[in-house]
């Protein structure tokens, strides 16, 4: 079973067994234009939830990608850094930017499932 939450900064994290990955969401590429650039953090890095783990550069700005959750990073998206344009073409898909083996999973109550992300969006504007 795979879960879904989401951060209010616009960061996602997948989740299967205790592996999540993370990503950025849609709105966040339509907020950020062209994405020119991105940095991932290195497997074997541990991250805390909220930590800055990742960049990501358009023509419009530079943002940090948080940890939605606490863990060490087991993978990287390589495809993201060789093409960046694909974070705008797909990226709650192919695009996503780092795995992590959770370390606490209650983390995730912290976080936004699907609707409540939804009314989050609607409530910024």
């Amino acid at each position: 079973m795979t879960l879904e939450r989401y951060t209010k900064e616009h960061e996602y994290i997948r989740i299967e067994g205790d592996i999540g990955t993370v990503g950025i969401t849609k709105h966040a590429t339509e907020q950020l234009g062209d994405v020119v650039f991105v940095d991932l953090p290195q497997v074997g890095r541990v991250v805390a939830q909220g930590d800055a783990a990742a960049v990501v550069e358009s023509v419009k700005a530079a943002s940090d990608v948080f940890a939605p959750a606490s863990g060490e990073v087991i993978e990287n998206n390589g495809a993201v850094v060789e093409t960046p344009a694909l974070v705008n073409e797909d990226p709650e898909g192919k695009a996503w930017f780092f795995k992590v083996r959770l370390k606490d999973k209650s983390e995730l109550d912290r976080l936004l499932d699907a609707a409540a992300y939804a009314k989050h969006l609607t409530a910024a504007g």
